[in-house]
């Protein structure tokens, strides 16, 4: 019979790829991490990794085994927060995959509450703008501007949003007046890089303006955010960044106006822990009382 707890190195290394990293992760020797994969092949008389250039990979025994062993870690978690003392229920690590924009710009303005609430779970969130992989257990939830179309995930719309198009006071007294949507022909603009956008959704310049003067562009939505501020030009942006800030004007507002959705998603193994549970419920309450923000709309 092998060791239960190999099968925790196991994952960590099929996951992470590189005896360091995972060594690190669980506060051991690389030496241990080696040892212990070493001894669960034996154990289980099957060779579940390849050594490569990029890492440790999986061979095909190591791939039927990863399927179990997630199920097992779910197990596992759900032992804990199910079965264990009420006074363990909130506690622990969630991470979160959002959106860099929504993250930073929206939900942190909220921790404190959500501190001042739970203060045993520990929050991480992982920014970035493309899919996090829940199945890789990369995050615990994730924030993502589409619904996902496969694996065993929850999914549940979690708020709509709106985007208009702004420039700052210095930029707009240095160029031609902006009056109508042909004028935009004669302005700079700050955008994405095209062939590093994570997401279609997220080209709105091209619906409203043809061939537009893109004098910067940046795969990062906060630095776009930031060059438009400082006078580099016309940006569309998130209405709940974009109207926090006096210096900012919005262009154009019944002409140019985008709406999408975020969709917060969780895999059907977490989904009822307590933790897991707690910052879903956060995040809904949280965008429900701040929907006149995420709208664009005048605060009450």
């Amino acid at each position: 019979m092998f060791d239960w707890n190999d099968i925790r190195f196991f994952l960590e290394l099929s996951r992470k790829g590189r005896l360091t990293e995972v060594a690190k992760a669980l506060k051991v020797d690389h030496t241990t991490v080696s040892r212990r994969i070493a001894t669960l092949e034996a154990e289980l008389d099957a060779k579940l990794f390849e050594s490569s250039p990029r890492g440790y990979v999986l061979t095909s025994a190591g791939e039927r085994l990863l399927k179990e062993a997630e199920q097992m870690e779910s197990a596992s978690a759900t032992i804990q927060d199910m079965v264990g003392g009420a006074n363990r229920n909130l506690t622990g690590v969630v991470r979160l995959g959002v959106p860099e924009g929504f993250g930073s710009q929206f939900l942190s303005r909220d921790m404190p509450l959500f501190q001042a609430l739970h203060p045993e779970i520990e929050l991480e969130f992982v920014a970035n703008d493309r899919f996090v992989s829940l199945s890789k257990r990369e995050a615990d939830l994730s924030i993502t501007l589409e619904r996902p179309r496969s694996g065993r995930l929850i999914s549940k719309k979690l708020t709509d949003y709106t985007l208009r198009l702004y420039a700052s006071k210095s930029y707009l007294a240095n160029h031609a007046p902006i009056k109508t949507m042909a004028d935009l022909k004669d302005h700079n603009f700050v955008s994405y890089i095209d062939e590093l956008v994570p997401d279609p959704q997220m080209l709105y310049l091209s619906e409203f303006v043809s061939n537009p003067n893109v004098t910067l562009k940046s795969s990062s939505i906060v630095f776009q955010f930031q060059a438009a501020l400082a006078g580099g030009g016309l940006n569309i942006m998130h209405c709940f960044v974009a109207d926090q800030y006096p210096e900012l004007v919005c262009l154009l507002p019944n002409e140019i106006k985008v709406e999408r959705t975020y969709w917060l998603n969780t895999p059907e193994d977490i989904h009822d822990l307590a933790r897991i549970k707690a910052v879903s419920q956060f995040l809904t309450e949280r965008v429900e009382a701040r929907r006149e923000e995420l709208m664009g709309l005048p605060l009450s």
